[in-house]
């Protein structure tokens, strides 16, 4: 629909569609997944939203829609009392509603700004801006690297400086804190916090080593001194700290196994041939001292060495081989996850048995060791028209897709196991499809740790949308089939949708 010709003058956007009739308005829910609609009284009540949303809908272009329904004139009024909404009600005599997936989801009640709508289009689920919370208006909230430049610059007091990203679960967690903190030592300190996960920030992370997030840097008069980590993360810590700043504590390190008081034989380059071959039966478990399902394994290990160790007729001994520091076993072995157990019978390797994880299971297998049942294959072994991808060849293959979801997974994850199968289905679907992929990448291969780090991977499985190789946004639909072939569809439709447009123009 055309605007009118005096609203035209004030440069609103042609993407906002003007609706006066139900079935346009039904049909743009049934062809668009993801709409705010400007209800207003009248032409005029409408036109500082229309400004604002003229350059929201530039931002959120093909990633939401934005709507214009005058309530004012003759045949829209039907429209406005058939979705029972009436301006005329409200303070400004305008109203703003969102509906997803074809239908009406939630009124649009975060702050009028372009920022916050655009934020709030782009992931309709997510949690509101960081500053629009209340509790936090005595942080100072960064938007730009101009901003932050600007702000080190004219600021004399010591600055706290928060680089996070919206879905960090460590950074939600612990900003309660720093805004309180933030209340609690305004005019003697500056507490400020900025989102860098966008790519347009690689600069900035690279200047002050961010890694993950946050990652808080502490500054006097512009000038970055310290880290702020492997301290407390309360506001009195955070306060307390600022008493005295100081680089990161060194954190205490573990015991090493090998130190603490246990009956299993903990080997090394140096003596592991030698045991080897003096013990006929021996279980090796090749660990590492970072990994969590090893710490959990162990006391069952342990159990189990005990067990044997005082047996009359033992049918075997349990070592261990931390293979961080033993890289020529690990090498040996091909040792590439943790942990990973081997049997050696008379100085041979004779098995590897993943499934041996408990003490009652160890001793059971050792009194009849017998090959493991096959392994499955792994999913990337299997023939699926899922693309397996890896760092080196990540972004280059997906510049080729127009649309890519990819799910980052751990091979061990059960919430991975069962997404799988729907994932794989939903690939399968679109198979013909050359502008379409869905693709994998496997977190657990040490190969992949910085590309999961560096794609914003802090769960499994994580699935993120990318177009031509730019990450869009993250995907939190339903994780079976329907979802996520839903999801590729609406994609797809709204591609025709667009082509058609262009021949109609033509």
């Amino acid at each position: 629909a055309f605007l009118p010709a005096f609203m035209c003058s004030l440069k609103v956007s042609p993407l906002i569609e003007k609706i006066s009739d139900h079935k346009d308005f039904k049909k743009l829910l049934r062809t668009r997944n993801n709409i705010l609609v400007l209800y207003s009284k009248s032409a005029a009540a409408a036109e500082s939203s229309l400004r604002l949303l003229s350059s929201v809908a530039q931002e959120v272009k093909g990633r939401g829609t934005i709507s214009w329904i005058d309530c004012g004139d003759t045949e829209s009024r039907k429209l406005c009392k058939k979705m029972k909404v009436d301006p005329n009600s409200k303070e400004k005599g305008v109203e703003l509603l969102h509906y997803k997936d074809g239908a009406f989801h939630t009124e649009y009640n975060r702050a009028v700004t372009m920022k916050s709508i655009v934020a709030f289009l782009k992931d309709p689920e997510g949690a509101p801006l960081w500053e629009e919370d209340p509790e936090a208006k005595d942080v100072v909230h960064v938007d730009s690297e101009k901003e932050l430049r600007r702000l080190l610059k004219k600021e004399d007091k010591p600055l706290l400086m928060m680089f996070y990203a919206p879905w960090c679960g460590v950074c939600k967690r612990m900003m309660p804190s720093y805004q309180q903190a933030a209340t609690e030592l305004k005019g003697k300190y500056v507490l400020a916090g900025m989102n860098v996960y966008s790519a347009e920030f690689e600069r900035i992370k690279e200047e002050y080593n961010v890694r993950g997030y946050p990652t808080i840097c502490y500054f006097e008069k512009g000038k970055f001194l310290f880290h702020f980590e492997n301290y407390g993360a309360t506001a009195a810590d955070i306060a307390e700290w600022l008493k005295n700043p100081r680089a990161p504590q060194p954190q205490a390190p573990e015991t090493p196994w090998a130190d603490e008081e246990n009956v299993v034989y903990h080997l090394t380059d140096e003596d592991f041939d030698k045991f080897i071959k003096d013990h006929s039966s021996v279980l090796v478990m090749f660990h590492a001292p970072w990994c969590g399902h090893c710490k959990k394994m162990k006391p069952e290990y342990e159990k189990a060495a005990e067990f044997l160790h005082v047996a009359s007729d033992s049918p075997g001994v349990l070592a261990a081989v931390d293979a961080t520091v033993n890289k020529a076993l690990a090498e040996r072995y091909h040792i590439s996850g943790f942990p990973t157990l081997k049997y050696f019978k008379d100085g041979e390797e004779k098995y590897t048995l993943p499934h041996l994880r408990t003490k009652k299971k160890i001793i059971d297998w050792l009194q009849n060791p017998e090959a493991p049942p096959p392994p499955e294959p792994a999913w990337e072994e299997k023939q699926t028209s899922v693309i397996h991808l890896a760092g080196e060849d990540f972004r280059e293959s997906l510049k080729k897709k127009k649309h890519t979801l990819v799910m980052f997974y751990a091979p061990w994850c059960p919430h991975c196991k069962n997404a799988i199968p729907h994932f794989t289905t939903a690939a399968e679907v679109f198979k013909e499809d050359r502008k379409i992929a869905y693709a994998a990448v496997d977190c657990a291969k040490e190969q992949n740790h910085d590309l999961c780090k560096q794609e914003g991977v802090d769960g499994y499985p994580t699935f993120n949308y990318y177009n031509y190789g730019k990450f869009v946004e993250k995907y939190t639909g339903e994780r079976g089939e329907s979802g996520f072939i839903t999801f590729m569809r609406t994609l797809r439709e709204r591609d025709h949708e667009r082509v058609g447009k262009k021949k109609d123009e033509l």
